[in-house]
């Protein structure tokens, strides 16, 4: 579960927000709340959470200044700004800084949030993702102890770039595609293709923040033939298009 910190001075919003969903079925659990910037920012700073969803108008510390100083600190928590309808240069300054996104306080929906929440989910899994397997990652592959399946997992990491089919991967452990489908499934939790997807997109990731290529030679460089291809897989994984993914993380 990721762990949020929820930052909002007017109580009955905060309660709001706390009741509008379920967290827990969008993967992440209330962690603490706060009623202004700097409680919020001491909190970050000794436990710091996964996400930090804040008010951008509070009294001693609001919510941009807030984001400037964790920022700062070294802190890379994601950060969600609610907003009322005339703050949007605020909005403006804290997307400088590094927030995913914001949600209109007045007008918030259970979709909004929802949305919102799978966008973060899938940013976060993919920077954890990128940092290296966790416990329950390692575990898993651990328990990989089909060769077949091993062959299939090393040889999509080294050519993830290359034209990769289940067809070629079935030709390549000389098995039948139905069998080697199932087979790859049942051994790792996820189908031959979203396992490809994955280390491609994980790639890609590494190409936005490290280099200054275009969108469509990501695209290519990682394996995807068609830009406009690569840009649905990378949003369906990650909840954000390249581009948005880019800028978010500057």
């Amino acid at each position: 579960m990721w762990k949020v910190l929820l930052v909002e001075d007017e109580v009955f919003v905060r309660e709001s927000v706390k009741e509008l969903i379920r967290w827990e079925e969008m993967g992440f659990t209330l962690a603490a709340e706060a009623g202004d910037g700097a409680e919020a920012l001491e909190y970050i700073k000794r436990e710091p959470p996964d996400l930090v969803i804040a008010d951008i108008i509070m009294p001693k510390m609001d919510g941009v200044e807030l984001l400037k100083q964790v920022r700062e600190a070294g802190i890379t928590c994601k950060f969600v700004m609610l907003t009322c309808m005339g703050d949007f240069e605020y909005v403006r300054q804290a997307m400088v800084y590094g927030a995913s996104n914001y949600i209109l306080k007045l007008s918030m929906s259970v979709n909004d949030l929802r949305q919102t929440l799978h966008q973060i989910n899938g940013e976060l899994t993919l920077a954890a993702k990128m940092q290296g397997p966790g416990e329950e990652e390692k575990q898993r592959l651990k328990g990989i102890s089909h060769p077949e399946v091993n062959k299939i997992v090393t040889y999509i990491k080294e050519n993830y770039d290359k034209d990769i089919s289940v067809k070629l991967l079935s030709q390549y452990v000389m098995m039948g595609e139905n069998y080697v489908s199932a087979l790859f499934k049942k051994k790792t939790g996820q189908t031959l293709i979203h396992y490809l997807h994955e280390v491609r997109v994980k790639q890609a990731i590494h190409y936005l923040l490290q280099t200054d290529m275009q969108i469509q030679e990501i695209g290519l460089k990682v394996g995807f033939v068609n830009d406009n291809y690569f840009i649905k897989i990378f949003k369906r994984l990650t909840g954000s298009t390249p581009s948005q993914y880019r800028q978010r993380q500057k």
